[in-house]
């Protein structure tokens, strides 16, 4: 009997040092979906000056690019909401396959529509990353997802996270300083990875690699000031990056490490699902305001019926359109429809 209870304690042991990767990865989304939830309420997009004076010049090509970015947008949330809305433990586990890139182009294709109508259409993910980058870094997206990662392995600066350089726990905490931790763990570490990917795409190419002064040879070793000049390419380190981790994760078939792990799947796609649907308000607001109220209420009563009809209009009705009528902010605060 006490063989019996050693092995099963054993094998509990064992099933948990495998899930530590996945729950870590949980921990994260769980850390952003609660420092939204933590501020939202105190910080409204109708507060920023940026929005507020939001009124550029469109062509009918930039106007065609955002609606049709949108639709794709809200036909894959539509997707999320579904999974999220199954009940079996069971389907949750194996949906992350298909969650985990789904969630990334959600963010992806509002993102589109917000930058075709904020400056230009963008013909890449990269493109779309650096210039998120800059938006987040000029005062573009309200403070629950202004923060951001600067500089250097080594040598990181953080944004909009007072206490994100704290050491986040293992296990699942819900309190803001922990959520902030989280955060500020998964930009570092995604910042990092992006740096040495980078580093070795510059080193690979002989036109770009940086070389020893004196020799003439390509650098195996790198000083700060090599790293500085690798991450000063990489513009801001965002929200927008840690949602590529998921695209990443899924290619890498690393995915499969999460489907074994012993977590809570709910959780994990109730935080993917209450996150993307904050941030997808954000660039749907700003279509909105630059499109005009008249023409983005016609251009979402031709939606077909299961968009129009269902969390498209209501997150318009709910919480646009009170941005777009000049509402004050703390009479309809900034909460996502349901």
């Amino acid at each position: 009997m006490e063989a019996s209870d050693e092995k099963m304690k054993w094998e509990e042991q064992e099933q948990w040092r495998k899930s530590i990767p996945a729950q870590v990865f949980l921990n994260h989304f769980f850390g952003i979906q609660r420092h939204i939830l933590h501020l939202q309420d105190n910080y409204s997009l109708a507060d920023l000056s940026r929005f507020q004076s939001f009124a550029p010049s469109l062509t009918n090509e930039r106007i065609e690019h955002a609606e049709k970015m949108l639709i794709q947008c809200w036909n894959t949330e539509y997707g999320l909401r579904a999974t999220a809305a199954n009940g079996d433990e069971s389907y949750l586990k194996n949906a992350l396959h298909w969650t985990f890139p789904q969630a990334y182009y959600c963010l992806l294709f509002g993102a589109k529509a917000f930058l075709a109508v904020e400056g230009g259409i963008a013909t890449s993910e990269n493109i779309v990353r650096l210039r998120l980058g800059r938006l987040v870094a000029e005062g573009w997206f309200p403070y629950p997802v202004s923060f951001a990662a600067f500089g250097s392995p080594g040598h990181f600066s953080l944004r909009a996270l007072p206490e994100g350089y704290r050491t986040p726990n293992l296990q699942l905490v819900d309190s803001p300083k922990e959520s902030q931790a989280q955060v500020g763990q998964f930009l570092r570490t995604t910042r990092t990875m992006q740096a040495q990917a980078l580093r070795r795409r510059l080193q690979a190419n002989p036109d770009t690699a940086q070389r020893n002064a004196s020799t003439g040879k390509v650098l195996t070793k790198f000083s700060k000031k090599h790293w500085d000049a690798v991450a000063y390419k990489l513009g801001a380190t965002t929200f927008f990056d840690l949602f590529s981790r998921l695209k990443i994760s899924a290619n890498h078939r690393e995915i499969e490490r999460f489907v074994e792990a012993a977590i809570d799947f709910r959780l994990f796609h109730h935080c993917l699902l209450e996150t993307v649907q904050y941030i997808n308000t954000i660039h749907e607001a700003y279509v909105a305001k630059a499109l005009g109220k008249q023409h983005y209420e016609s251009f979402v009563e031709q939606l077909p019926g299961y968009l129009r009809k269902g969390f498209v209009q209501n997150r318009y009705e709910d919480v646009i359109k009170p941005l777009l009528t000049k509402v004050k902010p703390m009479s309809v605060p900034y909460r996502l429809a349901s």
